[in-house]
């Protein structure tokens, strides 16, 4: 049986920015809430739409160089929190933590930085660490949740919005997850090959 969703609040924070900018633009149009960080949220707003910063979400600032942006209770909390379970419900109305209901997020280039023969130093800092559990997060709860995983990704969702509007049924919501999980197995696969091969 299908389970429509309705989509309130997207967070984007996305290194690809091309293409981006149409969907952006239906998702305002949609009346859907947009949450950002750093350059993206730079982005959404030069396109003169108005986008909430995480970090008014979360109180904290971008810290360690920008290493900690999104990991948050508030964020996690806001893309996990079960929808159908009261006791979830209770504790994210407790902690004021807002629902997230689409995620967009892609990952730092790190095969990439790989192949342009960069320090290891440099390769390491495009180990991404909050948009891969963004999306591990996200595609666990595709019962509630759509993940957009890659810029792979921008195309079907975009055809999903004119399609449906601001909403999505289960099927929709698990196949965006099926790809979130390739997205997230290719790249540490990735990481993996890069750490055995350096000693």
């Amino acid at each position: 049986m299908a389970e429509t969703r309705k989509i309130k609040r997207a967070l984007v924070s996305v290194f690809h920015k091309d293409g981006l900018d149409a969907i952006i633009k239906k998702l305002h149009a949609e009346g859907v809430e947009l949450l950002s960080t750093g350059g993206t949220q730079s982005f959404i707003e030069g396109l003169g739409i108005p986008c909430q910063k995480v970090e008014d979400v979360t109180t904290y600032p971008s810290i360690l160089g920008g290493r900690v942006k999104t990991l948050h209770p508030k964020v996690f909390g806001g893309i996990l929190g079960r929808r159908e379970l009261e006791g979830d419900r209770e504790q994210m109305a407790q902690y004021e933590i807002p629902e997230i209901d689409l995620v967009i997020v892609d990952l730092y280039p790190f095969e990439q930085t790989v192949a342009s023969g960069a320090s290891a130093e440099d390769i390491i800092e495009k180990i991404d660490i909050g948009g891969i559990s963004l999306i591990r997060a996200a595609a666990k709860n595709f019962r509630d949740v759509i993940i957009v995983p890659s810029k792979a990704e921008y195309a079907p969702l975009a055809e999903l919005l004119e399609k449906n509007g601001a909403q999505s049924e289960i099927e929709d919501r698990r196949w965006f997850a099926t790809q979130a999980f390739g997205v997230s197995s290719h790249y540490d696969t990735a990481i993996h090959g890069w750490f055995a091969a350096t000693k």
